[in-house]
């Protein structure tokens, strides 16, 4: 059998499969639009800081991102989603806005004018502090296990 004799087969297999699946199910006309704005923008180098006041959560004075640190990890909305990630460069992942914080939730959206007058924190030095924040907390949660199972009090005395 000859090349061309082997592609006609084929062919006419193919139109066979395809009339048979058309007449299987009714056709229907369907239109869907799905916009995927993707994850947040790449941060390369590690944004200063600025810290909303009377709160813990910390945003990036830069305008062209959206980022917020709270709570021990980063938040970014992006449309009508949320991504959240360890690290200031990711990797984001999609979270339910169920679960994004209230305390970054409830940042007003003039955050940028509104706190533009407050000191920037240079990333290094805000993650130093951050770090000792963490520690202290630890510290202070240690100590109030230790209180709660009676280990700090004075007994029978």
């Amino acid at each position: 059998m000859t090349n061309s004799g082997r592609i006609f087969r084929c062919l006419l297999a193919g139109a066979a499969i395809a009339a048979a699946m058309g007449f299987s199910e009714p056709a229907r006309a369907e239109v869907s639009i799905n916009i995927n704005l993707g994850p947040p923008v790449v941060i390369a180098e590690p944004p200063h800081l600025v810290l909303v006041p009377q709160s813990q959560v910390y945003f990036s004075p830069d305008p062209q991102v959206d980022i917020f640190f709270y709570g021990g990890y980063w938040w970014s909305p992006r449309g009508d989603r949320w991504y959240r990630a360890t690290e200031h460069n990711g990797p984001w992942g999609v979270i339910e806005r169920s679960r994004v914080p209230q305390e970054v939730i409830v940042v007003p959206r003039d955050y940028r004018t509104r706190f533009e007058r407050e000191k920037p924190i240079p990333y290094g030095q805000w993650k130093k502090q951050h770090k000792q924040v963490e520690k202290a907390e630890r510290k202070e949660q240690k100590r109030d296990k230790h209180d709660d199972r009676g280990g700090g009090g004075k007994h029978g005395r």
